[in-house]
């Protein structure tokens, strides 16, 4: 074999013939320091044996152990502290929507017993493990708290806007009248048209009226603000209520008011007592409906109430 060597340090190339000689002394060399190489492997491993490390070997790998056992242990420590504190968050989470759906069941008219939000639901059934069983670790089980806390919040801000709606209804239904003026069920006189007592000619009643004896309480209709409480040509002593959203209502012809202009009533509080004032032909009190200014007929408001 014939090697030939360029150089720029050298004038002309150089060749180096290879006999076989020499490549069975290489072969050899390769040969000696492949045994030598084992050796070495063979009495590494003998002296890594238990019975064979060194004492400062073993102090050695004594103290890498313990400082990874350290490293493991700090590392579960702090992930059991976070999942406590996220526990902690969830179970308050949890306080929150059980107070949420209690009261939202006491409003919306179910049954305490049919929603027991203080207890664990009921769960059964055959044990049928799953074929892809994974083992649980931290960073999963932390995933899975995060996605629950987040649901969990999602869910408790839906409930409080339902909640937030369900009291609007219940104030809007609150501020509509409703309920009858006085603790009779029957009027003597409808709404729409009749023959005027004091002129026999068709007229207009703007209202209903209840004929009970003078004195009789007049409670009002719904919640709202007094905006007229005196003496009117027509209806005599009359308290009217705004209510809001357009919507307002009159109790006529009482013998004494009991509420002033600006107060605050709410539904069922006594506001007047009956009488024969103004344009009235005995004992009676006259109660109206009215939206933007316009008569209704207060009977559909009472029938809205009892079905």
């Amino acid at each position: 074999m014939n090697i030939i060597l360029v150089s720029n340090r050298f004038a002309k190339a150089h060749s180096v013939t290879l006999t076989g000689t020499h490549l069975l002394v290489a072969g050899m060399m390769v040969l000696g320091l492949f045994i030598a190489a084992v050796l070495s492997a063979q009495y590494a491993i003998v002296r890594l044996q238990p019975g064979g490390i060194s004492d400062e070997l073993r102090v050695w790998l004594a103290s890498a152990q313990q400082a990874e056992q350290q490293k493991q242990q700090t590392y579960l420590h702090q992930s059991l502290d976070a999942m406590a504190v996220r526990l902690g968050q969830m179970q308050a989470q949890l306080q929150r929507l059980d107070g949420l759906g209690a009261r939202l069941a006491k409003m919306s008219g179910m049954k305490p017993q049919d929603f027991s939000f203080g207890q664990l639901p009921p769960q059964g059934g055959p044990y049928i493990p799953s074929p892809n069983q994974r083992e649980i670790s931290l960073d999963s089980m932390q995933q899975q708290l995060t996605k629950l806390s987040s649901l969990l919040g999602d869910r408790s801000d839906k409930l409080v806007a339902l909640e937030t709606l369900l009291q609007q209804d219940r104030l809007d239904k609150k501020m509509l009248p409703t309920t009858a003026p006085v603790k009779v069920t029957w009027y003597s006189s409808n709404f729409g048209w009749r023959i005027d007592p004091f002129t026999g000619e068709n007229a207009m009643h703007e209202g209903v009226d209840y004929m009970v004896p003078s004195g009789t309480p007049v409670y009002a209709s719904a919640s709202g603000v007094v905006v007229y409480a005196e003496t009117h040509p027509q209806y005599g002593n009359m308290v009217e209520i705004d209510h809001g959203n357009d919507v307002t209502t009159r109790y006529a012809h009482a013998s004494k008011l009991l509420v002033k202009v600006g107060q605050m009533v709410r539904r069922g509080q006594e506001i007047a007592l009956s009488g024969s004032t103004g344009r009235s032909t005995g004992p009676h009190v006259h109660f109206e409906v009215r939206y933007k200014g316009i008569a209704q007929n207060p009977v559909r408001f009472l029938e809205k109430a009892a079905s």
